[in-house]
């Protein structure tokens, strides 16, 4: 059996975690033995059995020199009694501090995905700078550099992280099958105070700054009054959804703006919507995306990254410059304004190549990199 030990942060709602549990869960069970090792208080951490997972009581999502430190010192002990033919890491601060626990640990393969950066164009300099030089050390001794998305990729060759033969483009998977979902729009809609009558913009993603909500709270101020039956739906949670809410309330945009807080019947939000919009200033590849384009939504959505790898604009939506208020409000007014424009682009949407992101194909894709790793190294089981 191939022990495999999946390092993740904590395991929050997000992509990464996701994708995380599923893989672990999911690898062929005659070949590999899978654990994940993560911090405690995570919003999924009901969904993983004790069996499969093991706890780094130090492993924090801030950022803390002591509290990291005892998180090396824990990971390498831990890596060590469990003894994994492969660590593979996920998110920035586990991808460093795993990596390097691994590596000291003397564990035979490491490989990391980038589901994003931890480093972005808003950062100090210096900050940006240290995160990058860290990312450097690290790509050093992976076996292998995984990305969601092409633009990651060339972000990375373009930063001098890591040797590119050893990148692997491997999507960041969606349960391709489950959308579009099975809803009775009026029904769902009414569970969120709306109607048949309205146009349901939504977009789905934490309250963090990388998000930008404040975009979208903007959108939803400029454009209500030039079209009253518009909603604007943030579904997300996370430490900024009270701010928030409390600024639609002041903005005396309660009636057309909602931010109702993370949500597990996303499939079915989208399937209730007529619009998709993201403000994201940075992604590694946003699931939400995938999920809306194949639900058939035509979505407005800032250039983020690997945004660009699936959205184009005219074909299934709108493609903004990053930051572009002015633009990704006109282009979100152009579908607000125009059913049958709104009925192009949802046949576009619907059309889209999706194939490479089952999450399915993701795991088996994984598979095959971690045999070749091994075969590589003379360690083929």
């Amino acid at each position: 059996m191939i022990k495999v030990a999946h390092i993740i942060t904590r395991l929050d709602l997000g992509g990464a975690q996701g994708n995380t549990l599923h893989t672990a869960r999911t690898l062929d069970k005659s070949r590999y033995d899978a654990m994940i090792i993560c911090g405690w208080r995570g919003d999924l951490d009901h969904r993983v059995s004790d069996a499969n997972i093991v706890r780094a009581e130090h492993l924090v999502r801030e950022i803390s020199p002591l509290e990291d430190a005892r998180a090396f010192f824990e990971l390498r002990r831990l890596l060590k009694e469990l003894k994994p033919d492969i660590v593979h890491t996920h998110s920035s601060k586990a991808g460093i501090l795993g990596r390097l626990a691994a590596r000291s640990a003397g564990v035979p393969g490491i490989v990391h995905t980038f589901h994003g950066f931890g480093f972005h164009p808003l950062q100090n300099p210096l900050v940006r700078g240290l995160y990058v030089f860290l990312e450097k050390i690290c790509a050093r001794f992976s076996d292998a550099l995984v990305f969601v998305s092409r633009s990651n990729m060339e972000t990375a060759r373009a930063a001098g992280i890591g040797d590119p033969a050893r990148y692997r483009l491997i999507r960041s998977g969606v349960a391709l099958a489950a959308y579009p979902a099975r809803v009775d729009k009026e029904i769902k809609r009414a569970t969120l105070g709306l109607d048949g009558s309205d146009t349901v913009v939504l977009c789905v993603g934490n309250t963090k700054p990388q998000k930008n909500p404040d975009h979208f709270i903007e959108a939803a101020r400029r454009l209500s009054p030039k079209f009253p039956s518009a909603r604007f739906v943030f579904a997300g949670g996370g430490s900024g959804l009270q701010r928030y809410q409390d600024k639609v309330r002041e903005l005396g945009l309660g009636k057309a703006c909602k931010f109702i807080g993370w949500r597990e019947d996303t499939a079915e939000l989208l399937a209730a919507s007529d619009i998709f919009a993201l403000t994201s200033l940075w992604e590694g590849l946003p699931r939400a995306l995938v999920e809306a384009l194949r639900t058939g939504l035509p979505s407005v959505c800032y250039a983020a990254d690997g945004v660009s790898d699936i959205l184009a604009s005219g074909k299934n939506g709108y493609l903004v410059r990053a930051g572009d208020l002015d633009g990704f409000c006109s282009s979100l007014e152009s579908l607000l304004g125009d059913a049958a424009l709104r009925g192009k682009l949802a046949a576009g949407a619907a059309a889209t190549d999706l194939r490479e992101f089952d999450i399915d194909f993701m795991v088996r894709q994984q598979e095959e990199l971690y045999e070749e790793l091994l075969e590589k190294k003379g360690l083929k089981k």
